[in-house]
């Protein structure tokens, strides 16, 4: 039994203390926010949980043996810190942190104090994204081309992070999962039109060595709300919605290859075959991130998130927005000691800003 106290009970830090007070190797034992309605609401929902309103307070309970910290995104670094130092394992909400810097003393703090520390990429274990992944690896797509998302709703306005920072880590996270690879740079437009200097709606482009691409379109200021990511592949192509309730994975049998022209015009040919709507088998994917955790508390092990795949999504983040705000210009991510971070571990010069 993993003993956790739960920092920050908003919208999705109550569903995040829902799911581990749910589990049965867990126990809830703490929460903690400023809002003492909130706190009041916790302990009547969950008996026996002390309520905080000081994040101090609550590390200096021994029975608190893991923190989640799933308040705002500003309050993740300085909060991680501290649960660090007071040697305790983390789980933190996405974006990991606001900066490389950060993310990068936070991964070696975790390493030194010999700590869990998990971030909150949820996509990487949702059921419809590992089959997806299978699929990519397994060659039944044949090479992939691109992909893209989008992460779009009319829905709650941020004003201490834009729509970069508070979507993109989740489609971020994906395409780097599916992948496994990392982007060499990055391209990103968005505009504010609420609130002056916060992004409402970006635009996020990728580019890989071997020109594979990825776009990520991002808004809280649509009239749709669309949670979906497209896979176009040499022999097919396929979608996952996850705004679908059941049939959230589509794979069409659809490609084009050029041919040995007999006429003019035929040069390449279209295939459309049949559209396939796969059964996997569904669990709550944060259901499974919160399980995944306490899995890593007990057996000391690496979560599938951890501190370095936090570090990835961050690094990328502040290259969008270097771009970001020079109106899309591409900039290079940077990798350890200046150079561009690549999957299969080499690196190559390492330019700040490509023309």
């Amino acid at each position: 039994m993993v003993n956790v106290g739960v920092a920050g009970l908003g919208a999705w830090g109550w569903n995040v203390a829902r799911n581990f007070g749910a589990l049965a190797d867990c126990k809830l034992v703490a929460c903690c926010d400023l809002d003492p309605k909130r706190l009041e609401a916790a302990t009547r929902t969950w008996p026996g949980v002390r309520p905080f309103q000081d994040f101090d307070e609550m590390l200096r309970q021994d029975k608190v043996e893991a923190v989640i910290v799933a308040s705002s995104a500003v309050t993740h670094y300085p909060l991680v810190k501290k649960a660090l130092l007071a040697d305790r394992d983390v789980f933190v909400e996405k974006p990991f942190t606001l900066s490389v810097a950060e993310a990068e003393e936070l991964a070696e703090l975790a390493e030194k104090k010999k700590r869990i520390l998990m971030v909150g990429h949820l996509l990487e274990y949702h059921p419809v994204v590992r089959k997806l992944k299978s699929m990519i690896h397994s060659g039944e797509l044949g090479s992939v081309y691109y992909i893209y998302t989008q992460r779009v709703n009319l829905g709650k306005i941020r004003k201490d992070e834009n729509a970069l920072w508070s979507f993109a880590p989740h489609d971020l996270s994906q395409i780097l999962y599916l992948l496994d690879m990392e982007p060499t740079d990055v391209s990103a437009r968005g505009q504010s039109y609420i609130q002056k200097g916060i992004e409402d709606v970006v635009f996020l482009s990728l580019f890989f060595e071997n020109r594979i691409m990825a776009h990520i379109h991002l808004s809280w200021l649509d009239p749709h709300k669309v949670r979906k990511t497209t896979v176009v592949g040499s022999d097919k192509m396929v979608v996952f919605d996850d705004v679908e309730a059941s049939e959230k994975l589509r794979i069409y049998h659809n490609h084009a290859e050029p041919i040995q022209p007999k006429t003019y015009g035929e040069s390449i040919q279209v295939s459309f075959g049949d559209i396939l709507i796969p059964r996997v088998q569904m669990t709550e994917p944060l259901k499974l991130e919160c399980q995944h955790f306490i899995d890593c508390v007990k057996n000391r092990a690496e979560p599938l998130s951890n501190s370095q795949d936090g570090l990835r999504v961050v690094r990328i983040l502040e290259a969008a927005q270097r771009s970001l705000e020079q109106d899309g210009v591409p900039v290079r991510i940077q990798g350890e000691h200046g150079n561009v971070h690549r999957s299969d571990g080499t690196n190559r010069d390492w330019y700040s800003v490509r023309s």
